[in-house]
């Protein structure tokens, strides 16, 4: 299932046929509910990776979900009154089903949907925003927890409430949409207006070797797209970004690795090992006058 995208914006999206939601600090998660009896439950992640194994607690929640129904939301667990991104990672990365069932007791998932693609068999991506959410409220407010629905307001002075007080819950901002819109499968046609100057940026290569590497080279989804090198890793972003590296095949021109340069603020041209695909990172950064951007976590979760 692929699933819709947004785009980064540093304003409030305004106007009419605007619809707000809080944008959750959590593991893009699509819930498909087949017809089978026992096994009828598939998650898959933004990837297209399936995550069943790693979340029992939300598997067993959708199968309250009519047969041939398709939710697209985040999965978040919420931890001294907020949402908390590393134990989301912590249950994604459950090795066994005992482990990811013992996680399931001590860190219980919850799932908020922002969208119905498909409901009972029906195909609704191409219908308008505004039915596929009276749809999305009318099924999941009477199932409850750990399956709701996000809030949503049309409201641009709430919307802008929400995104001044949200934060200390772990929201991470905004994202917006058009009533009028059907479901953009695969495009950035969406609006996201996260907090800060945090942004995922595209990791396009990194410095030093593959067993440590030094910085990332990385394209943020604002300004001209001129890439950027990082504030040096920490140990553990060096171990993380190590290991995804090692699980894909090297780039390879004859019999050495291929290498590119950037230039750098201060430190001229900086050779690099490109990666295709890229990799996302989650990074802080404002503008090319101030210091490099500074990787705060992979988004293994896309």
């Amino acid at each position: 299932m692929t699933v819709a995208l947004a785009a980064a914006v540093r304003t409030l999206p305004r106007g009419p046929g605007l619809a707000y939601e809080p944008k959750f600090d959590g593991h893009r998660l699509v819930i498909v509910r087949t017809d089978r009896a026992v096994d009828g439950v598939v998650l898959q992640a933004r990837s297209g990776r399936i995550v069943t194994a790693a979340f029992p607690d939300l598997a067993a929640a959708a199968h309250r979900l009519p047969a041939g129904t398709v939710l697209d939301g985040e999965v978040v667990i919420w931890h001294g009154g907020r949402t908390d991104f590393a134990l989301v990672q912590r249950r994604a990365a459950a090795a066994s089903a005992a482990r990811a069932a013992v996680l399931a007791q001590t860190l219980p998932a919850s799932y908020a949907a922002f969208d119905v693609l498909e409901l009972a068999g029906l195909d609704l991506r191409a219908r308008p925003y505004e039915r596929r959410r009276a749809l999305l409220v009318d099924l999941l407010l009477p199932l409850g927890p750990p399956l709701q629905p996000v809030p949503m307001t049309t409201d641009p002075e709430l919307a802008e409430t929400w995104y001044e007080t949200l934060p200390a819950s772990g929201i991470e901002g905004l994202v917006v949409k058009r009533m009028d819109q059907p479901y953009p499968a695969g495009r950035r046609s969406w609006r996201k207006l996260r907090h800060t100057d945090v942004w995922d940026a595209a990791v396009v290569g990194y410095t030093g070797t593959a067993r440590r590497p030094l910085a990332l080279v990385l394209v943020l989804p604002v300004g001209d797209e001129t890439p950027l090198v990082s504030s040096p890793l920490t140990a553990p972003l060096r171990t993380e970004v190590a290991a995804a590296v090692a699980s894909r095949a090297p780039t390879v021109a004859g019999n050495a690795t291929v290498t590119a340069t950037v230039t750098a603020i201060g430190l001229g041209e900086v050779p690099f090992h490109p990666l295709d695909p890229p990799l996302t990172a989650e990074v802080r950064h404002t503008s090319t006058r101030h210091p490099p951007p500074e990787v705060l976590r992979l988004r293994t979760d896309l």
